[in-house]
């Protein structure tokens, strides 16, 4: 008459929902799958072969000036600074783009719950 079905959710309580509802009982496959770490580079590179170009990470500091801004020298070194105007050509945009501020958080914050 009602047209509703009590539930037992999996905290003990009872809730009534419309019997028209459509729910899919159970739990999602495959959780805990990152939990597990990856232990040598074959598995990321299998995992990342699969999704897309993004593995392995090479720094800009370790290629040569012809491939990045950053590389080039006789040590592993920036050489100039890594903040970048934000109307920078695209070849050279790379490093902490229009950046605000940088260096170390320094100080503490003040927060106006004590007063």
């Amino acid at each position: 008459d009602t047209k509703k079905t009590r539930v037992k959710l999996p905290s003990g309580a009872k809730k009534l929902i419309p019997s028209a509802n459509r729910a899919i009982v159970g739990i999602v496959a495959g959780g805990g799958r990152i939990d597990k770490p990856l232990l040598k580079a074959g598995a990321a590179y299998h995992k990342y072969k699969a999704k897309r170009n993004c593995w392995p990470k090479v720094r800009g500091v370790a290629m040569n000036p012809v491939e990045h801004p950053f590389g080039g020298g006789n040590h592993q070194h920036i050489g100039s600074p890594s903040t970048v105007r934000r109307d920078a050509s695209p070849g050279r945009k790379v490093g902490l783009i229009a950046a605000r501020r940088t260096g170390r958080l320094r100080g503490s914050r003040v927060s106006k719950d004590k007063e």
